[in-house]
């Protein structure tokens, strides 16, 4: 397919997910001229990568990555951002669709400052789901440290005491309890679903304790645990008792390469965990770290060698061998496994303070397909049929990848959405 350069840029795109493939697409599209929705259901955009403490393959913290996308997207009057807001269904054909986006209440408008007033007044709490349910906070929050927009959001759970001191606290009228839940059809010439991922459910895998014990965490929440503006302040310290542990263990596929789970290897778990390892090594130099895997992942020659570093540290050790039992040793909350080591096949017992399970990576869209004329494999990726056009499918919703991969492939999703537009 051709774009004649003559012809000029019309019609619209919209890119439904703000993670970091969708606001890639989005700005490679409208810095070349093409008006974007960009819609996100959370209230602020940043997706799975404003969760990390630092991500490959430069190692540095969401805020390098984010923060010059955010102001290019408030310098482009090209990109709508609409957040708290999903895609309820699409009709049409490319070049010519009709999406109705249903946007839920904020409670709170465009007047605030995020000077945090509310959240002082504020005695309600919500579990704070940015950090996977490991601590509490107010029912009237702001997202994390760099949430785009930086605008509160009021729980709808807050109690009626709460919600007249909140709106009294602000001196900006900025607290509306009044807003209702709306709707809106847009009219758009393509659509990119940047849906993004989430971490299978630990709970569904009987025989590696998340959920009985409470020293079996997983590796996102890991990931929170090490970050600064995590539950612990950066701190990776046991659940049960804020201990500072010794000894670690991570298994590896927790749930992936697994036919009663997913079947696919999810790319980014291998990779994830060797970094997990450097945060415990940084915060206790004394510690040991068991890492039980089937095969190690590590694409490139980049992670190749980050892979070969840690292998020289005496402190952490692989096994090559799968976990196939769980459990808590009484009076400490110590953790038990057993694994086979393949390679001497002989039977090893561990017990280590705390467990990391390394589960795996599930499209967002496989349990809540859109009313969409979507094509799905059988493990709920999009199938993106580029002959039809019209719709694509960026980034982690059309398979596992890492932040690099994501971005290369969101750059060719936007050119495949121009492509719809342009008169060939």
């Amino acid at each position: 397919m051709t774009i004649d350069k003559s012809t000029p840029a019309n019609g619209s795109i919209m890119v439904v997910g703000g993670g970091i493939s969708g606001l890639t697409t989005a700005l490679e599209a409208a810095e070349v001229g093409y008006e974007v929705f960009l819609i996100e259901k959370e209230p602020s955009l940043g997706g799975r990568v404003s969760q990390l403490k630092h991500y490959f393959p430069k190692l540095c913290p969401p805020t390098c990555g984010l923060e010059i996308n955010y102001k290019r997207i408030k310098d482009n009057p090209k990109i709508k951002v609409m957040t708290m807001a999903e895609v309820e269904k699409v009709t049409g054909t490319p070049g010519d669709y009709s999406v109705e986006v249903n946007i839920s209440p904020r409670y709170v408008n465009e007047n605030c400052t995020a000077c945090g007033e509310c959240a002082k007044v504020c005695e309600s709490e919500i579990s704070n789901e940015f950090n996977f349910g490991m601590n509490r906070r107010k029912a009237a929050y702001i997202p994390h440290n760099m949430a785009f927009p930086s605008r509160y959001v009021m729980s709808p759970s807050m109690s009626s005491d709460d919600r007249e001191k909140c709106k009294e606290a602000c001196k900006y009228n900025a607290v509306d309890f009044d807003m209702q839940a709306k709707s809106v059809t847009l009219k758009v010439g393509a659509v990119v679903w940047s849906t993004g991922w989430k971490p299978y459910d630990a709970a569904r895998i009987d025989n590696l304790g998340f959920g009985r014990y409470q020293n079996v965490i997983t590796n996102m929440m890991l990931e929170r645990l090490a970050s600064k503006n995590g539950p612990t302040e950066g701190k990776i310290i046991r659940p049960s008792d804020d201990k500072a542990p010794s000894t670690i263990a991570f298994v590896q596929c927790a749930g992936s390469r697994d036919e009663n789970h997913l079947p696919y290897c999810s790319y980014i778990c291998c990779m994830a965990s060797l970094k997990h390892a450097t945060y415990l090594r940084e915060q206790y130099p004394d510690a040991k770290i068991y890492i039980y895997y089937i095969d190690l992942r590590t694409p490139g020659r980049k992670y190749e060698s980050f892979y070969k570093n840690l292998k020289q540290d005496e402190n952490v050790f692989f096994v090559k061998g799968k976990v196939a039992e769980v459990s808590e040793e009484s009076g400490t909350g110590n953790i038990k496994l057993v694994a086979e080591d393949t390679i001497s096949g002989e039977k090893v017992r561990q017990t280590v303070d705390m467990l990391v399970l390394a589960t795996g990576m599930q499209p967002n869209l496989s349990a809540d397909k859109p009313n969409a004329d979507l094509k799905f494999n059988t493990d709920g990726f999009v199938i993106n049929d580029f002959k039809k056009g019209g719709m694509f499918a960026a980034g982690c919703a059309n398979k596992p990848a890492d932040v690099v991969s994501s971005n290369q492939n969101a750059t060719g999703m936007a050119l495949k959405a121009i492509q719809t537009l342009v008169r060939r």
